[in-house]
């Protein structure tokens, strides 16, 4: 028997019990239809997320049999553990993820307080140029940072060996504080002050007014009251950090060769490309990580769970600190992170695309046309380009539509599986992408049914999805909240059924937030490699996976024109989100 509706005119307070803020009307004339058609999402999000993650545990005990019987054992768990390469790639794991994240950290916070909290200089084109370096795909900016710092031909240590007379450059991009700057460089800043701007700018301004009340100056309040209050906000965007750390693939597989630096990513993704491959070892090591990384995600979800620590009040009122002489500091010390973020990346890998020679300025005619001329006239990139297109608006549109419907359920149906399709929307988070990859690489060929979709487009569709399920759920939660229940109420009582409230009230109001949604599951279709490195086949293979295939080929040239392109993409998506105001949090409209 359904309960009854909150009554109009009540705003919806998450605060609030569950009963008074639910809304039961969705279907409620046919109670059963509501619960089978909720029932039928849970079903499907729980079969696309545990089914692979259940094969890579089964699997992990399974041995290669050569007359193909499955058989079981803990062989595969026995080289896991005592295989030296695999402890080592484990330990460079933990190592390199905690270094760029500890590092990235203190940088993003200090970023993201100047950007919303003081008067410092375009705040606004700040703010977008972080997401400017976000929307970046990783390996053209890899590789123009190769073109920077190689040991041999780098600009960079070319030019210090001439002027100091030095045998050696001093820089090296193939080490391990190699792959923490290009870490540091591409995403690992970016999206952390993405998160913490909105945060920060929407605390209220009455604290430090009462803090200037007591005798504390500005700098004074920010550190000891703001701050503090701040403490579990970055406690979850560290920790979201430190599981997306152990996603790294594609820049540990460039720059990680050279220096024999393996990580468990790229060491999966020889175990299963060597001949004959080792998919047991391989799924060993992937429940490990798993295993490694529970504690954070338990932590994760015990951080987003508490409620006491509000920084948003009913008299809620922004402050702003004068910087005064530091104004002018500040700004160029943001500038020029960002400057090294996106602009010296984006100069010298367009200068590496006309180079005869990667990375050879001396040569006597080092410029050419070349590589431009044959990579667009190349069928591999046409097919590439067409694939990128299409993989990513199929990407764009099962998002939205998954993520909405996930998010509504979540917060306005009243359905006994709400508490497990909320578990089960932040489950992707913690599934890095070679893991996701490795699973339904398992499904799709071990899977007599589903063997067929192998290498389709469709896979490919469905691995990027839910891989961004995670902030695409949670992002269109955030905005049903504020979305006050009576909006759908007042459309029941006046006969609307529950699609026409959905089409007419809800998706209208909702419109910003789909957006978002849209535009950051179409980046990922041109920055994400590590979730289609094992499921891509040649015919499905979009730009990024080429420019990878022409990187590890020794094929900068190439791989920088198909990056080129990559970049062209993005910033274009980025101008589009930056015309339309997106924002991946609340108060956009709040700006001091």
């Amino acid at each position: 028997m359904n309960r009854p509706a909150t009554s109009a005119g009540s705003a919806y307070d998450p605060a609030l019990p569950r009963a008074k803020t639910l809304l039961t009307w969705p279907l409620a004339w046919r109670p059963e239809l509501r619960t089978l058609a909720c029932g039928g999402l849970l079903l499907a999000v729980g079969f696309v997320v545990l089914y692979p993650l259940a094969l890579l545990i089964v699997n992990s005990f399974r041995l290669d049999d050569p007359n193909g019987a499955a058989v079981y054992g803990l062989q595969a768990w026995r080289q896991a553990f005592t295989q030296t390469s695999i402890r080592v790639a484990i330990g460079n794991t933990l190592g390199l993820t905690a270094l760029q994240v500890a590092i990235s950290s203190v940088l993003a916070v200090g970023a993201a307080w100047i950007i919303a909290r003081t008067d410092v200089f375009m705040r606004r084109w700040l703010e977008f140029g972080f997401w400017l370096a976000y929307f970046l795909p990783v390996l053209p900016v890899v590789l123009a940072w190769i073109l920077l710092l190689d040991p041999q031909f780098g600009l960079i240590n070319s030019g210090l060996v001439a002027l100091l007379h030095r045998p050696e450059g001093p820089f090296n991009i193939y080490s391990w504080w190699g792959i923490v700057w290009a870490h540091l460089m591409t995403y690992s800043i970016a999206v952390k002050v993405m998160l913490l701007v909105p945060v920060f700018r929407n605390m209220d301004g009455s604290l430090e007014e009462a803090a200037a009340m007591a005798g504390a100056g500005r700098f004074t309040t920010s550190l000891r009251i703001l701050l503090p209050l701040m403490t579990p906000v970055v406690l979850i965007v560290l920790l979201m950090s430190v599981i997306r750390g152990f996603e790294a693939f594609e820049i540990e597989l460039i720059l990680g060769l050279p220096a024999h630096i393996d990580v468990y990513s790229t060491q999966i993704f020889r175990l299963v490309h060597q001949n004959p491959a080792q998919y047991g070892s391989a799924t060993a090591m992937g429940v490990m990580i798993l295993a490694i990384m529970l504690p954070f995600v338990v932590a994760q979800r015990w951080a987003t769970k508490r409620r006491g620590f509000a920084t948003v009040s009913g008299r809620y009122r922004p402050g702003i600190v004068r910087l005064g002489a530091w104004r002018w500091p500040a700004f160029a010390g943001i500038a020029g992170l960002l400057t090294l973020m996106t602009v010296v990346p984006m100069v010298f890998l367009l200068m590496g695309t006309f180079m005869r020679l990667f990375g050879f300025f001396t040569l006597d005619n080092p410029w050419t046309l070349k590589h431009w001329t044959a990579v667009l006239s190349d069928p591999l990139f046409v097919d590439s380009l067409r694939n990128t297109l299409l993989i990513g608006l199929g990407t764009a549109a099962l998002s939205v539509a998954l993520f909405s419907t996930t998010a509504y359920v979540i917060v306005r149906v009243r359905f006994f599986g709400v508490a497990a399709l909320d578990f089960l929307s932040w489950l992707p988070f913690t599934l890095p992408g070679i893991l996701l990859s490795l699973g339904y690489l398992w499904m799709f060929l071990g899977v007599p049914l589903f063997r067929p979709l192998y290498g389709s487009h469709a896979v490919l569709i469905l691995a990027l999805s839910l891989s961004g399920m995670t902030l695409g759920v949670q992002l269109s939660k955030a905005t049903l909240v504020q979305l006050g229940a009576e909006l759908e109420e007042a459309s029941r009582m006046s006969g609307g059924s529950w699609l026409t409230t959905f089409r007419r009230v809800v998706a209208p109001l909702m419109a910003p937030v789909l957006l978002t949604v849209a535009i950051l599951s179409f980046v990922q279709t041109s920055r994400n490699i590590s979730s289609l490195v094992l499921l891509a086949t040649s015919t499905t293979r979009p730009l990024s996976l080429l420019q990878l295939d022409y990187m590890t080929q020794g094929q900068y040239e190439a791989g920088g024109v198909a990056g080129m392109v990559v970049v062209l993409i993005t910033v274009a998506i980025a101008l589009i989100a930056r015309r339309l105001g997106l924002s991946l949090g609340a108060g956009q409209g709040q700006r001091p």
